[in-house]
């Protein structure tokens, strides 16, 4: 079982090699064009070495403390998978591999990304669809990369340790450091990429629209290449980073799980996650390449019917992998007979919770629906009231997504109490988790898709195309923006049940030393607390992040400023800007103000865990700060990345012509709200969905330190 993963893993790396040698060997267009993608190829390039450079310093710190803190800090346990050092060891090493796996991940998709967008930009001159097909297999290489890395590095480590005569149940117990070094790179990739990329983007937007009244993307604009390599660095490697994360962490946390029914299962119910996964691989490859589109048709619609045969296909994968798989000995458990199909019904479960967070996303954060229109009404009063009515769009729109993964968790729970498998509940969300994240690869391809066609819509709008090839890049970028919009809902909703598997995880690996925690009372003052301190921690960690970008934006507006009023002639578009003074500062800018935030949301679980333990409680007020931080997280983070979203195209339904279009009062104020909602969708919101994974993932690792 082990090596089908580990092979269908390596031939999904292959062929997103060969989706990469089938872009690169498409045309590169004119000589302007190849001019300004260089430029963004440069910076984007330069930022992210100089980022994982800062990254990889970090992580080792982290991995030589972890290392001490395992070997000779904490008490030797009965429980424990290896003697001390072994742990250690492991652990660590565990946390290094996720750690490189993630980085090297999120390189390769950014690596392709910022050379797909020159090719999807000549292809746009000629055909709709060609550049539909190098944009959206470009995203795929970073989608494939992205889930097969994960599923070979886990499959890998637990291979070699089983090859090493390592107890198969106690496996996973030991590899739990590659979903934290995983989610370390995640939080700093996603927030150092949001910084990034929404310090440019309002440094660009408030000077050249507003002050100057330019339009976006124009050449003139000093901050037109930082804004584009921005769309790279925060949408590309940002969210790869996140979302090799979940698929990390769920897996391991699922294996967790099904160490708990070794009873019924064996050694197939601890690696179901790792075959399912990879069966979901094989199914967004069939998806990635059927999407094509007509010339006169909504490339919209092409992603949506690729997306939807992924989704048949994944939900075909799960019915063959729970039956091969889930099923029970029935003439020892003749009661659990069919409990595979209670597990298939959980997969099922969260592949539609999927499919229902696209459709809650797009309703809340497209110009068709209610909520953005309701913005873009409000922006003839002014700014004031497009921000008010923003807000409350995003308050609104936490209500429906809470309700889907209540139904969910409650649904696919009570499906594995069912199942005959005794205290299957918890196992049966873990597979609903399964089925969501199925389709990993193919929404990430959807996500990147996005960063290229924004970037070819600026190399055509710079290099002065004619104005129907910008008619079609707008109509790539429209789709891309939502594509985008929908990775962030479904990012979230994949954290929420991520992290509900994992809290389970927790509890399993707490009773596994001697803690067994039925519930989490919180009418103990610690444990409220401990909870009381989660909730602040999404809170000080969400100002944070939106400040940084603050500080950065400030940094850039007055170097924007500057060079418009040093050299008059930049406006007159006879002199050239200096885009790499703008690039270079928006760099240091943002590794800099990445490092509190960070360094908050990764000691902050470690502080609460060590301190309550002193007072006999460190495994349950820990237990309380995880549980709570995820509930404020979820909504915290569904309140930013949809009223970000509607802030946007409340912002883009007005320039296409509604309420006076570009250039008017109404348009401004729609430009100052939609300034507003950059750092909370691009920069607070997806890093908190890191972060509610983190705080899981560092638990799950600490754990032995606060028992």
């Amino acid at each position: 079982m082990v090596l089908l993963v580990i092979a269908i893993s390596c031939f999904s790396l292959l062929f997103a090699v060969y989706l990469a040698r089938h872009v690169l060997q498409k045309d590169m267009g004119t000589a302007r064009m190849q001019e300004i993608s260089n430029a963004i190829k440069e910076g984007a390039e330069a930022f992210l070495s100089r980022q994982n450079r800062t990254i990889i310093l970090f992580a080792a710190v982290l991995a030589v403390l972890i290392f001490i803190l395992y070997a000779y800090a904490r008490a030797p346990s009965p429980a424990d998978p290896v003697p001390p050092l072994q742990m250690a060891f492991w652990t660590t090493l565990s946390f290094v591999l996720g750690a490189l796996c993630s980085v090297i991940a999120g390189y390769v998709g950014m690596w392709v990304s910022i050379r797909a967008n020159i090719r999807t930009a000549s292809a746009v001159r000629s055909s709709l669809n060609d550049a539909l097909r190098i944009a959206m297999r470009g995203g795929a290489v970073s989608g494939l990369f992205v889930v097969a890395m994960s599923l070979l590095g886990v499959g890998g480590l637990y291979a070699l340790l089983n090859a090493l005569g390592h107890d198969p149940q106690k496996i996973p117990f030991t590899i739990v450091g590659f979903a934290f070094g995983a989610s370390f790179v995640a939080l700093f990739a996603q927030l150092g990429g949001g910084i990034y990329t929404k310090a440019a983007d309002v440094g660009a937007d408030l000077v050249g629209k507003i002050e100057a009244g330019i339009p976006e993307d124009d050449p003139r604009n000093p901050a037109v290449i930082a804004d584009l390599v921005g769309d790279n660095v925060g949408d590309c490697a940002g969210r790869g980073a996140d979302l090799f994360e979940s698929t990390a962490a769920e897996n391991i946390g699922a294996m967790i799980l099904g160490v708990g029914l070794y009873p019924y299962f064996g050694l197939k119910g601890i690696l179901f996650p790792l075959v399912a996964r990879a069966f979901g691989l094989i199914a967004s490859i069939v998806g990635i390449m059927i999407v094509k589109c007509e010339e006169n048709e909504d490339p919209m619609a092409a992603l949506n019917r690729g997306y939807y045969v992924t989704s048949a296909l994944a939900i075909v994968g799960f019915f063959f992998a729970t039956q091969w798989l889930l099923g029970v000995d029935t003439a020892k458990y003749p009661e659990a007979s069919s409990a595979w199909f209670y597990f298939f019904l959980c997969g099922v479960i969260g592949i539609a919770m999927a499919q229902a967070f696209v459709y809650i996303t797009q309703y809340y954060t497209e110009y068709k629906y209610r909520p953005v229109k309701s913005i873009a009404d409000a922006s003839e009063t002014g700014p004031a009231t497009n921000i008010i009515a923003g807000i409350a769009v995003g308050l609104e729109c936490t209500a429906i997504p809470v309700i889907v993964i209540s139904i969910a968790i409650i649904a696919s729970y009570y499906l594995g109490n069912m199942s005959g498998v005794p205290h299957a509940g918890l196992f049966g969300t873990a597979v609903a988790t399964m089925g969501m994240l199925g389709t990993a690869a193919y929404i990430l391809a959807m996500d990147t898709f996005g960063p290229i066609t924004d970037n070819a819509g600026g190399i055509i709008e710079m290099s002065g195309q004619p104005e129907e090839v910008r008619r079609k890049t707008d109509r790539l970028d429209a789709v891309g923006n939502t594509t985008k919009a929908l990775t962030k809902g479904y990012a979230i909703g994949s954290a929420a049940l991520a992290a509900f598997l994992l809290f389970s995880a927790y509890l399993d690996e707490v009773a596994h030393y001697g803690v067994k925690l039925e519930s989490v009372n919180l009418a103990k003052p610690e444990v409220f607390v401990g909870g009381l301190l989660g909730a602040m921690l999404v809170f000080l960690f969400s100002a944070l992040a939106i400040r940084a970008v603050g500080k950065a934006a400030y940094v850039v507006i007055n170097e924007v400023r500057r060079q418009f009023k040093e050299n008059p002639n930049i406006l007159k578009g006879t002199a050239k800007p200096d885009y790499a003074r703008c690039v270079d500062i928006v760099t240091v800018g943002a590794l800099k103000q990445m490092v509190l935030p960070g360094a908050i949301a990764i000691g902050m679980p470690i502080a609460v865990g060590l301190v309550f333990r002193f007072l006999g409680v460190g495994a349950e007020a820990v237990a309380a700060f995880l549980m709570v931080g995820t509930i404020a997280g979820i909504l915290m983070a569904t309140f930013l990345n949809n009223s970000g979203g509607a802030w946007d195209n409340a912002k883009k339904f007005i320039e296409s012509g509604a309420h006076g279009g570009k250039g008017s009062d109404t348009h401004k104020a729609a430009v100052v709200g939609d300034t507003v909602g950059d750092p909370f969708k691009d920069t607070a919101g997806p890093s908190l969905h890191v972060l509610i994974k983190l705080l899981a993932t560092i638990t799950l690792v600490l754990a032995p330190l606060f028992v």
